[in-house]
């Protein structure tokens, strides 16, 4: 099992979950498993899936706020500037003693390295999207999400 804050374990996740193609009924059906995954874990997130700049899922459960949606933004954001999933980008500010936000000059208001945006990559492609959670601590919607985005890629394939 990787380790959730192994900086190469985490490169690994993003180099092993990638899509062949993603067009919108992929979203759809992605943003559909991972609340199918949150209500049978008895997990409340909001869930984010977006294509290009264009936003195909959004789902809001019991028990989440409009500050979700907030955190879903901020962290999208900084994967959509970065390229990497938002946990593996706070990991790295601490790992390097750095502030995530003061370094790139970010308004930490706009950008958030917390755990639970990924980047959506097709293979050969690049990056396409991002598939964002927010309601559990941050490294456990990290650890959600790519559990979700492994059972989803395996049933695709």
């Amino acid at each position: 099992m990787a380790d959730h804050e192994n900086l190469q374990d985490l490169l690994a996740d993003e180099e092993r979950l990638q899509f062949a193609r993603f067009d919108s009924d992929t979203a759809l059906a992605l943003g559909m498993f991972i609340l199918e995954q949150a209500r049978s874990r008895g997990h409340a997130v909001t869930i984010d899936v977006t294509r290009g700049a264009q936003q195909v899922f959004h789902a809001a459960m019991s028990g989440t706020s409009a500050d979700n949606d907030a955190w879903v933004q901020r962290k999208a954001r900084a994967v959509r500037r970065f390229g990497h999933s938002s946990w593996y980008l706070g990991c790295l500010a601490r790992a390097k003693g750095y502030d995530f936000n003061q370094k790139f000059l970010l308004e930490p208001a706009e950008y958030a390295a917390h755990g639970g945006s990924f980047p959506v990559f097709v293979r050969g492609t690049g990056m396409v999207g991002t598939v964002t959670v927010s309601g559990l601590p941050q490294k456990e919607d990290h650890i959600f999400l790519t559990e979700v985005l492994d059972a989803f890629l395996a049933a695709q394939a």
